[in-house]
């Protein structure tokens, strides 16, 4: 068994236990809180549980309420004061970038593309189905493994190559830094291609 196998074994085997033990953790972390708020009831499961049960319904009130032309006012307000506090406004950014992300899903991101900034380097960037007036394509080549952060940057049509990928695919590649790549087998080829 080589260095690169053990090393690959290790990879995976990371790539597929932290994201459990981390969810797992948060599971058990988010039980525990909801299980100590102080309700009328002595059963900490059956607590947890109506803790949980007004936590999802105030999370669609509030939803509903954001709907109106009142509750668009009440999210600006709130983003304008949580913007006039310094390093708090940073997590309040990147908390509300990331649950957006999380939430919108991939339905914004029209389609991978490989772009070349620099001869013999190539990036996975995303259309977002828009262009300027003089006819570039206006892409986002987000960051590794961060896809809430990145460029949008705007290309000639001719300087894009079409990948074929889904937008999942390319996702996957990103968030795992290059190593958990969906189809781990087709990459090589579909580089070869295109080159």
């Amino acid at each position: 068994m080589g260095t690169a196998s053990w090393k690959r074994d290790l990879a995976s085997g990371l790539i597929v236990l932290i994201p459990l033990l981390v969810t797992l953790y948060i599971i058990l972390w988010l039980y525990a809180k909801l299980a100590a708020v102080p309700l009328p009831i002595e059963n900490p499961l059956l607590r947890a549980g109506l803790a949980m049960t007004i936590f999802v319904l105030m999370v669609f009130s509030v939803g509903y309420l954001m709907r109106t032309a009142f509750g668009g006012s009440v999210e600006d307000g709130i983003d304008q004061l949580m913007n006039q506090l310094p390093g708090l406004r940073v997590v309040y950014n990147a908390s509300k970038m990331a649950v957006e992300t999380a939430v919108s899903g991939t339905e914004d991101l029209q389609k991978p593309v490989k772009v070349e900034p620099w001869e013999g380097m190539r990036m996975t960037a995303f259309k977002t189905g828009k262009t300027t007036e003089d006819g570039r394509e206006v892409i986002f080549l987000p960051t590794a493994p961060n896809i809430t952060t990145g460029f949008v940057i705007e290309v000639e049509p001719e300087n894009i190559s079409e990948t074929g990928e889904k937008v999942e695919d390319a996702l996957t590649r990103i968030l795992s830094a290059g190593f958990g790549d969906a189809n781990e087998q087709e990459m090589p080829v579909d580089i070869e291609a295109d080159d």
